[in-house]
């Protein structure tokens, strides 16, 4: 008999096209008449057709967005808040302004309204992550849960393919670690399946036809379900690599979960069969780790961190950051296990896939080091 707890989401979600339109009916929903519109300088267009939109209700907009959300921008935009004196907030964009307007709600309990652009999944979590110098922290609170997400998905229709494909990925990895996280329960377990198959299914149909509206529909549809997953269950391994190398060495967010998920898939496999045989379905190969990877490299996502623009000196520095504070893992983890698939991702390798002694791949990083020519820090 299976023990579980499941935490239901609070969160409103409408879904379709043309939906941007029910913003305005949306806030006053929430009692907002004064909102802020939050986006990154490159979405500045867009936001200001949402505030347009929003008419008299809206009080300006902060455009100073940045990824991995800097504390420093997060007190500039509350300061600014303030002088408009809004009473929500509302993050046109993907990952990097919705984690902008939960720090803001955070510090100042203000509601907040989400009109995703990407396939990030953050508007569907409790989860903020800021960073602070080069150090990134993460906590859940119940306070960064948003009030509503409206998802149009024609506004993914011009979301370049490139980003496209590793903003999907990244929405992957948060249903892939929700099939194994230490608190899964069966509902999280059913929708993160068919978040992976939605979103195997029609990130390729993107990148030969970026204009498909049914195939934007089913991503945008699998990142709702992937975001939510992660909102119900803990987080394992694989984010807090990708948490440790987008705050140590400023990699991109996305990019950085295209290059890491299939290595500790590969890693943690041993200890999830159930987790490994539901990939299986949606991912053709071998083993699901392997499928990934060679998924990541069809639809033309980077595989290799140094392509990312992360030093090699870094691995040693990233491994003890790594098992420093460490989230909760299906598998055991050492330093000399996350320095070697560390290599291997750096230098754009394969994953290992060989069967779960726990001895191996990692018994001996120096002997990996000089069967790939890649050199440790």
């Amino acid at each position: 008999m299976r023990t579980f707890v499941h935490r239901e989401q609070v969160t409103k979600v409408v879904f379709g096209s043309g939906t941007r339109s029910r913003i305005p009916e949306e806030a006053d929903a929430l009692g907002c008449r004064r909102v802020l519109v939050l986006c990154t300088p490159a979405q500045v267009d867009q936001a200001a057709r949402i505030r347009d939109l929003l008419g008299a209700a809206a009080v300006g907009v902060f455009a100073e967005a940045a990824a991995h959300t800097p504390v420093a921008v997060t007190e500039k935009a509350v300061a600014y808040a303030a002088t408009v004196r809004a009473d929500s907030v509302l993050a046109v964009g993907g990952g990097s302004t919705i984690g902008l307007g939960k720090a803001i709600a955070v510090r100042t309990g203000l509601p907040q309204l989400a009109l995703p652009t990407t396939y990030a999944g953050s508007e569907m979590t409790p989860i903020l992550g800021e960073t602070e110098g080069r150090r990134k922290t993460t906590r859940r609170l119940a306070e960064a849960l948003l009030d509503t997400v409206v998802y149009d998905v024609d506004l993914t229709l011009t979301l370049p393919v490139a980003t496209s494909v590793v903003s999907g990925i990244n929405a992957m990895a948060h249903a892939v670690e929700a099939l194994y996280a230490q608190d899964r329960d069966p509902v999280a377990f059913l929708m993160a399946g068919e978040a992976i198959d939605s979103l195997t299914r029609s990130l390729p149909v993107i990148t030969r036809r970026p204009d498909d509206r049914e195939a934007r529909a089913d991503a945008l549809y699998g990142a709702w379900l992937a975001g939510t997953c992660l909102g119900a269950v803990g987080m394992a391994l694989h984010h807090k690599v990708c948490h440790v190398l987008g705050g140590t060495f400023g990699l991109p967010h996305a990019e950085t979960h295209s290059v890491v998920l299939p290595h500790v898939v590969a890693y943690n496999g041993p200890a999830a069969p159930e987790a490994v045989a539901r990939m299986a379905q949606a991912l053709p190969g071998d083993d699901p780790a392997s499928g990934l990877f060679d998924f990541a490299g069809r639809l033309g996502a980077p595989r290799a961190l140094r392509d990312l623009g992360m030093p090699e000196s870094g691995i040693t520095q990233a491994a003890e950051l790594i098992v420093r504070d460490g989230y909760w893992n299906p598998r055991p983890v050492d330093r000399t296990a996350v320095r070697a698939f560390l290599t291997r991702a750096w230098a754009g390798e394969a994953p290992w896939t060989s069967p779960g002694d726990e001895r191996l791949p990692f018994a001996s990083v120096n002997e990996h080091s000089n069967h790939t020519g890649a050199r440790h820090a």
